[in-house]
């Protein structure tokens, strides 16, 4: 099956005629979705070029077609005439007025982790999906503005839109809504933002995105203690944490220190996850603890939270999410995306989500 690279790579060979740019780079290109042979995607033009633009979307499922792995394409032309959302820019800081409740989100749970490469964003993208699967009114907001991976997990692409050039509307697949500062800039573009710019960025997330009415809004968090953080603490209302880690001390050591900032912060602890938990060999069968094994749940009791999950190392978990499609939705009955349905499911039970 063709990858969603190998589907973006064949897109950008199509070339918008009143532009000198492919349709990609222009940023027509909107929610992308690639799986099972098939690949859909809406292409957002000009209300005023909507005669012209028949051929290059003709041309789009042509180039699509001819990798021969694409079983059906799937293209829809929206014209819509919002203006271009704001930049992300700092601002100038308002009176301190403690944490505030935002509008139409009834709970924010910020998922963290002490330090990085330990899956905190495929277990965040996962969640999310289980708990919109459980019926849960689900919004994602990737607030890891050094390293934002959201809009690939997720199967999302482009740039938002707006109305009046301040609200943003956010995307939405699989359920979830989801807005990321990757989707404001390039995917190849650094984010080379001092603290400021940061937490300027994070409150017009919060406060600027049309989230609509949420049961429970996932924050992915950068790793470690930084300005992010804080700011989203100090700024909202928080009702829970949660802290992914790996079963390793080095890994332990900087969890250890995330769960001491929150409670500084005032931010009940959730619990947390241990990720990479264990690995079955496909092969053989054999169980093999690659990171070691049990040692966020001995660090979970000394810290007296509760362990929430014990997600395993399995490739169809990172395949799944380099393709836009989270485990959970991809293979829903696969053992790997029943660990994160009992994740969301406890949640949902104890009043989190």
């Amino acid at each position: 099956m063709a990858t969603r690279d190998e589907v973006l790579a064949a897109l950008r060979a199509v070339r918008d005629p009143g532009r000198d740019e492919d349709i990609v780079s222009a940023g027509m290109v909107r929610a992308l979705t690639v799986e099972d042979g098939a690949v859909r995607f809406v292409l957002e033009i000009d209300p005023a070029r909507a005669e012209a633009m028949e051929p290059v979307k003709a041309e789009a499922e042509r180039a699509l077609k001819a990798l021969g792995s694409i079983d059906a394409v799937s293209v829809v032309m929206t014209a819509h005439s919002q203006k271009a959302p704001p930049d992300l820019k700092p601002q100038r800081p308002a009176e301190p007025q403690g944490p505030q409740k935002v509008p139409g989100i009834d709970r924010i749970v910020a998922i963290a982790s002490g330090k990085g490469g330990v899956g905190k964003s495929t277990v965040t993208a996962n969640l999310a999906c289980a708990l919109a699967a459980e019926g849960r009114r689900v919004g994602l907001l990737d607030a890891d503005v050094y390293g934002p991976s959201q809009p690939r997990m997720l199967g999302v692409s482009g740039r938002p839109a707006s109305p009046d050039g301040k609200t943003i509307l956010p995307m939405r697949n699989h359920g979830v809504t989801m807005m990321s500062i990757g989707l404001m800039t390039n995917e190849d573009q650094a984010v080379v933002w001092r603290g400021p710019m940061l937490m300027g960025a994070l409150q017009q997330m919060l406060s600027q995105v049309q989230w609509g009415a949420l049961d429970v809004l996932l924050v992915d968090l950068p790793p470690g203690t930084g300005d992010v953080q804080m700011t989203l603490a100090q700024k909202a209302v928080v009702d829970g944490a949660i802290i992914v880690s790996t079963p390793q001390d080095v890994a332990l050591l900087d969890a250890r220190k995330g769960v001491d900032m929150f409670r500084q912060l005032n931010v009940p602890i959730l619990g947390m996850v241990e990720n990479m938990s264990t690995h079955i060999c496909s092969n053989c069968g054999h169980e093999e603890h690659v990171f070691g094994h049990g040692g966020v749940t001995r660090e979970a009791e000394k810290l007296g939270v509760p362990l929430l999950a014990e997600i395993p190392l399995h490739l169809d978990i990172r395949t799944a999410a380099d393709g836009g499609a989270p485990i959970v939705i991809s293979k829903p009955d696969s053992a790997q995306a029943d660990a994160f349905r009992r994740l969301a499911r406890q949640l949902i039970d104890a009043g989190a989500a």
